[in-house]
C-alpha cells in the first residue's frame, strides 16, 4: 500500500467531509472520492458510510485510521531522522514543556555530558503534551513528559512520582486550610486529567498560570515540587490529599537504536534515583 492513499484516507477520516478534506490536501473532491473508493476496493472493506448529508467511519475505517496515523508518522520520522543523520554535526533533541522538567533538566544534562556516548543536546520547548507527537514524527529523540500521554510507539521510564498541590490566591477562602481534598475544588478523581487539560491546554506557561492564580481566576493542581521552586507573592500552595500523583517520565521512540538516546535515558534515571535516595 502506498502512502498517498493513506494520507487521503486520514484527511477524510479526520474531516468527515470530502470537500474540506480535498481543500486540506490541495486537490479537488472528485479525484479524492475516486482514490478512497479504489482504496476500499483494494482492501475489500468499506471505510466510510456515506449519505448525501454526512460521512462516518465504519468499524474497519476506525481501525485503519489508528494504524494509518502510526504508519504515516513512521514514514515521516524515517525521513527526518535520515536527514538529521546526514547533518555535519550530530545532536540529540530533547523535547520538554517549559517548566515541565520537575527541576531535573540541568542535572540530567550534566550527568549525560559525562557519558561516553554523549553528543550536544538541543532542548526543544513545546506545548502541553506535544512531546509524543514530536517523538513519533522524528522531530525529537527523547522527551520529558507528564502522564497521562499516548504511549503508542514509545518506550518510557518513570522518573518522579510526587503529590499534587493546589495553587490558590492568598485571598481565596480555601487558603486558610492546611490541606484540601478534590471535593473542595468541586472535583472527583476521574475529573482530574480533563481539568488539567482545560487549565493548561491553552499553552500557558507556569508564569502565566501563576499570575492567573494570584488574580483568583484559576486553581491549578501542580506537582508538589513547584511549591518550592516557584514561590510567588499572592499565591499559596496547599496539598490535595486524594489527588492522583504527578508522574514525570522520560520517553523515546521504541525503534530508536541511538547510543546517545540510551545514554540520556540512563542519565535521567540515575539523576531521578539519586533524588529519591536523598534524605528529605
Amino acid at each position: 500500500m502506498e502512502s498517498r492513499p493513506l494520507r487521503y484516507f486520514v484527511a477524510v477520516a479526520e474531516e468527515l467531509n470530502f470537500a474540506r478534506a480535498a481543500e486540506r490536501l490541495g486537490i479537488s473532491p472528485p479525484p479524492l472520492s475516486r482514490a478512497i473508493r479504489q482504496l476500499e476496493s483494494e482492501m475489500g472493506v468499506t471505510l466510510f458510510e456515506r449519505t448525501t448529508h454526512s460521512v462516518a467511519l465504519t468499524p474497519a475505517g476506525a481501525v485503519l485510521l489508528a494504524e494509518a496515523r502510526i504508519a504515516l508518522d513512521a514514514l515521516q520520522a524515517a525521513e527526518r531522522r535520515a536527514q538529521r543523520a546526514a547533518a555535519p554535526e550530530r545532536k540529540l533533541i530533547l523535547a520538554i514543556k517549559a517548566d515541565g522538567d520537575g527541576g531535573l533538566l540541568e542535572p540530567i544534562l550534566a550527568r549525560f555530558a559525562s557519558e561516553q556516548a554523549a553528543v550536544p543536546v538541543a532542548v526543544r520547548l513545546c506545548a502541553w503534551h506535544e512531546q509524543p507527537r514530536l517523538l513519533r514524527q522524528g522531530e525529537a529523540d527523547a522527551a520529558l513528559v507528564h502522564e497521562p500521554f499516548d504511549h503508542t510507539g514509545l518506550d518510557t521510564e518513570t522518573l518522579t512520582v510526587e503529590p499534587r498541590v493546589a495553587a490558590l490566591a492568598a485571598t481565596h477562602p480555601l487558603a486558610v486550610r492546611d490541606s484540601l481534598v478534590l471535593a473542595d475544588l468541586g472535583l472527583r478523581p476521574g475529573d482530574l486529567h480533563r481539568y488539567l487539560e482545560e487549565i493548561r491546554g491553552a499553552g500557558r506557561d507556569l508564569a502565566q498560570l501563576l499570575m492567573l492564580v494570584a488574580l483568583g481566576d484559576v486553581i491549578p493542581l501542580l506537582p508538589a515540587s513547584v511549591a518550592a521552586r516557584y514561590p510567588r507573592p499572592g499565591v499559596v500552595y496547599r496539598p490535595v490529599a486524594d489527588a492522583p500523583p504527578a508522574v514525570l517520565a522520560i520517553a523515546w521512540p521504541q525503534q530508536s537504536r541511538s547510543m546517545a538516546t540510551a545514554a540520556l535515558v540512563r542519565a535521567a534515571t540515575s539523576v531521578a534515583d539519586a533524588g529519591r535516595d536523598r534524605p528529605a
